[in-house]
């Protein structure tokens, strides 16, 4: 695993002398593949975290929610995710078309418990994996480099309460987003957003913090 630490992130484990410690927990911890305990871990989780980087190193960070189990490990190296509707900036998507490579983080806030996961990532626009995921504009394949498991003693024990009611159906149908019924963005939607938006009602921008701020999602 000696591909795993850059050489700043050596000076500063030289710089607290955490060198030896940092080399044991990778002997100890990190595989370049999935065991079955962890694919199940994942199988497990609604939701992630996605680390990215730009062409000019800028990183982005973005939770990825879904239905139970919409993350999927097709082998030891390989797992695939949707990619949904969003706010139509594509930042992480287009980070991973130029830079392909990516950070996930999986965590149970329940237990707690968490895992960490790098590879190296593409988007497919078409056949049975990306059919397999109605709704979906996108769908990532990840190889996985490097997995491990994370000490969870920082994670605050947490319990859900209810699904976002914006998942898509089996179907790939899905409520409209709340922003999109803003006025002022009608005109640059996409005429199947704007006729939806008009079916339920526009609002106004202030309406819509209003609502976000009070947790009002729909």
């Amino acid at each position: 695993m000696s591909d795993l630490f850059t050489k700043t992130q050596r000076q500063l484990q030289n710089e607290f002398n955490t060198g030896p410690l940092a080399d044991r927990i990778v002997d100890a911890v990190v595989t370049e593949e999935l065991a079955d305990g962890q694919a199940d871990f994942i199988h497990s989780r609604d939701m992630f975290y996605l680390a990215t980087v730009d062409e000019t190193g800028f990183p982005s960070c973005s939770y990825k929610g879904g239905s139970t189990g919409f993350v999927r490990v097709l082998d030891p190296q390989t797992l695939v995710f949707p990619n949904y509707d969003g706010n139509g900036m594509f930042m992480s998507m287009g980070n991973i078309e130029a830079q392909a490579k990516v950070g996930l983080l999986f965590i149970d806030f329940e237990r707690p418990q968490r895992m960490r996961l790098r590879g190296t990532a593409r988007c497919l626009r078409s056949g049975p994996l990306f059919d397999s995921y109605p709704g979906a504009s996108l769908v990532v394949s990840v190889h996985v480099n490097h997995v491990w498991v994370n000490c969870p003693r920082y994670v605050h024990r947490m319990q859900p309460i209810e699904p976002s009611p914006y998942l898509p159906d089996e179907q790939g149908n899905a409520t409209i987003a709340l922003w999109k019924r803003v006025d002022l963005l009608q005109d640059v939607l996409s005429e199947a957003d704007q006729a939806a938006a008009q079916a339920l009602g526009l609002i106004t921008i202030e309406a819509y913090e209003e609502s976000v701020a009070q947790g009002r999602l729909t």
